[in-house]
């Protein structure tokens, strides 16, 4: 039984009717509103404050932002192993948030005193070489604070959704569908909280100053914390199985010290040479023949002499464990190339709206504010997805979540894909429309960041959905580090690509193409063009690699029940 392995707060056995389910969901949804009712403003405002008042370029802006996103994405591995190693994602979740707290503490005071960051610009000239950029130690105060916020934020973003996925029964059929619509209710609250964020924390930010609204970014993150800490005793927390990483080295170890000994023909014969209990559900080696050679890891070598315990032998569950994420790592990879356009688009986009007509009547829209757009349609899509599409896909493919996991990650990809070839026409537009004179309206980015949207409602949910169920039980936060791993990789792939075009484009005294001082003296319409040609190559990769792909667990519904609710909600 799923439920096999979970606890309660005080580590006694779970009583079903108590721990876990819709109640206990109900306190992860607060704090998933709130986390991202601070975080997807500020992220989308950071460029903003790096360009205004820390002075920094163009390329040194959307660089700091896409190493934020990579550094907070990195840090989901270390949450997911702690949780899964030595104490609960409860427990993980909640040490993680006080540092968010400090973090936003820091930037509250750093943009308060004037003497923690530079002066304003001395003159009315808006470019950037006028002004003295952020240095020194008020740099290190910048990213001691930025890479805190991020240390805290990637703990949290690995246990949140596994913690999730832990109040629900798989093995339920009733619950088994309850924990799929959890992470579409999952990103359903991250869109109401992202645009609650983006009107009120943006608006602060931008007319009552930086400062105000980094203090009410951590007032509430605080608020968040007591209201999830008080579902402790409600909470279904799976126990920690130890260092995952140790009984996967301990897997390669053996199986490398015995490559020279045969196979049996039936390995079940190897399960009695195990030196532990297994404590987790996995299918044994004989189930799966794919990378056979970890399945020496099984057999005893009497030739040694030696028992080194579990490094000499290893049980049949824990060689299936290695295999399990062995078989997801072409997925993360492929998925990083292919999720490249996401944090450069957000970090550009921003910036080619500080340059447009902001006005909508007498209402002023901060570029910021544009990621309203893509939230919305997350809110309205995800609602229309769960209640009406799916329930009648479903029906005819008898998919749990109406159609594979992978194959909604394949429709948003091509969305990522399409985005940044539709944001290369706009720029060229834009840049035309300032060499005549004009200035376009914002509402023009509106496109792009619609895209964003859609790669949200499908890729989103499915990578985070598709990691979280095919990792091992024990396993399960470092599932979910794995998706916040390969949006991470992606940005630092955008950083890398950034730097990339600017060194190739750079010739003599000319700059690369965004070294520009402003947008309108660099060429991110042609920057673009690469974005979309390595995206739509990171596309065909990643349907090659999702085509092969074999679900450990049958994405089919066992036991069908229209009678029983599909959703995590009352």
């Amino acid at each position: 039984m799923a439920c096999e392995g979970l606890v309660d707060w005080r580590g006694k056995p779970i009583n079903t009717k108590v721990h876990g389910g819709v109640r206990a969901a109900w306190y992860l949804y607060f704090l998933i509103v709130v986390n991202f009712l601070v975080h997807v403003p500020n992220m989308q405002n950071m460029t903003t404050y790096l360009r205004g008042p820390m002075h920094m370029g163009v390329s040194d802006a959307s660089t700091t932002f896409t190493n934020f996103i990579g550094a907070m994405s990195g840090f989901a591995l270390l949450g997911g192993f702690l949780s899964d190693s030595y104490i609960t994602c409860a427990r993980t979740m909640l040490l993680s948030v006080p540092l968010v707290i400090l973090g936003y503490g820091l930037l509250t005071l750093q943009s308060h005193f004037p003497s923690l960051h530079p002066p304003p610009c001395n003159d009315s000239d808006s470019e950037a070489s006028s002004c003295r950029q952020v240095d020194g130690w008020r740099s290190t105060l910048l990213y001691t604070a930025l890479y805190i916020i991020a240390l805290g934020e990637g703990v949290m973003r690995a246990c949140i959704p596994a913690l999730g996925s832990d109040q629900f029964d798989g093995d339920n059929p009733s619950e088994a569908r309850q924990q799929s619509s959890f992470f579409n209710w999952f990103t359903f609250c991250l869109s109401v909280g992202s645009v609650a964020g983006l009107i009120l924390i943006v608006w602060l930010e931008n007319t009552r100053g930086w400062d105000v609204g980094f203090g009410l970014s951590a007032l509430l993150i605080l608020i968040a914390l007591l209201v999830s800490a008080a579902g402790l005793p409600l909470y279904r927390n799976r126990v920690p199985q130890g260092s995952a990483l140790t009984r996967v080295l301990q897997v390669f170890v053996v199986a490398f010290k015995n490559r020279k000994l045969g196979l049996p023909d039936k390995m079940e014969e190897t399960q009695q040479n195990s030196h532990e209990v297994d404590s987790q559900e996995v299918p044994c080696p004989t189930t799966n023949h794919s990378l056979k050679f970890l399945d020496k890891a099984c057999c005893a070598n009497t030739n040694t002499g030696r028992d080194d315990g579990p490094w000499s032998v290893c049980s049949a569950a824990k060689v299936e464990e290695t295999k399990i994420v062995l078989r997801m790592l072409p997925l993360v990879f492929s998925s990083t190339v292919a999720h490249v356009s996401t944090p450069l688009l957000v970090a550009f986009t921003i910036q080619q709206g500080m340059t447009t007509n902001t006005k909508l009547g007498k209402v002023h829209v901060y570029p910021a504010m544009l990621f309203i757009v893509p939230s919305i349609f997350q809110t309205l899509m995800l609602v229309t997805y769960d209640r009406v599409l799916v329930p009648l896909v479903r029906r005819r493919t008898g998919y749990t979540g109406g159609i594979t996991q992978l194959q909604r990650v394949a429709v948003g990809f091509l969305a990522t894909t399409v985005a940044p070839g539709v944001a290369a026409v706009v720029e060229r537009k834009r840049k035309d429309t300032v060499a005549a004179g004009g200035q376009i309206s914002i509402f023009w980015l509106a496109p792009q960041f619609f895209l964003i949207g859609v790669a949200d409602t499908t890729s989103f949910v499915g990578l985070l959905e598709f990691f979280t169920g095919e990792a091992p039980d024990g396993m399960k936060s470092i599932g979910v580090a794995f998706f916040w791993c390969q949006a991470g990789m992606a940005s630092l792939l955008g950083t890398l690509l950034v730097r990339l075009v600017n060194r190739v484009t750079h010739s003599g005294s000319a700059p690369g193409w965004l070294e520009g001082k402003n947008l309108n003296s660099s060429h991110l319409d042609l920057f673009y063009c690469v974005v979309t040609a390595v995206s739509f190559l990171g596309w065909l990769n990643y349907l090659y690699w999702a085509k092969r792909y074999k679900y450990r667990q049958d994405p089919r519904i066992s036991t069908k029940s229209p009678d029983e609710d599909d959703s995590t909600m009352p």
